[in-house]
């Protein structure tokens, strides 16, 4: 199997994990980046209050996103983009945390996808002072890009995950997830809630 894999990260207005308000995706086939985009979110009602804290962050304001798509709106293009591919991200709880959680602000459905954590990943195969995505990054060869901007922090996240394999000599994300004894995980989709059933007659021999 080729090393085949969609990187992604969400930036987030406010500390609610529904409140996404950008995404960053790179495809990589066969270990090369053979793709990128990104775009502006409207974060769900509710959560689309923008915190300075995270502004300060990323960079990114209310005014920003207006007349960008809402989280439903760009739902499908983001699973288009990724198809059935196995996601990666830094610190991939929290991206796939902010999937779930603002589908379920929207009621939007989202696919159980699979994923693997190239901060766990990098801390098993690298050795290093810190393991925030700049400093892993550097370790990987990949210097000097704009942290906090969702395309550039996928991107470093897909050269990473890349240099990872080369390292261990893995072929594909799973070689490299038992070489970093890691696990593929899968996002968490609730099992659907069967309808409450009738209640029946009781019976005349218990009347």
């Amino acid at each position: 199997m080729p090393l085949d894999f969609t990187a992604i990260d969400f930036e987030t207005a406010n500390s609610s994990n529904a409140s996404a308000c950008a995404v960053g995706l790179v495809r990589v086939r066969d270990g090369r980046v053979v793709a990128t985009t990104g775009w502006l979110i409207q974060p769900p009602p509710g959560h689309d209050r923008f915190f300075e804290l995270n502004t300060r962050i990323h960079g990114l304001r209310a005014e920003d996103v207006d007349g960008a798509k809402t989280w439903s709106e760009q739902l499908d293009d983001l699973a288009a983009f990724v198809g059935d591919d196995v996601l990666v991200a830094h610190n991939a709880g929290f991206d796939m945390m902010v999937l779930r959680r603002a589908c379920e602000a929207t009621g939007d459905s989202y696919a159980p996808y699979r994923y693997v954590c190239s901060l766990q990943v990098s801390r098993k195969l690298y050795d290093l002072e810190s393991y925030r995505l700049p400093s892993v990054a550097a370790a990987a060869g990949f210097l000097d890009f704009p942290h906090h901007d969702p395309t550039a922090d996928a991107l470093a996240c897909a050269h990473i995950m890349v240099h990872a394999a080369q390292l261990v000599g893995a072929k594909d994300i799973g070689a490299l997830a038992e070489a970093a004894a890691v696990r593929v995980s899968r996002v968490f989709v609730p099992e659907p809630v069967a309808p409450a059933q009738p209640m029946l007659p009781l019976l005349d021999a218990f009347v």
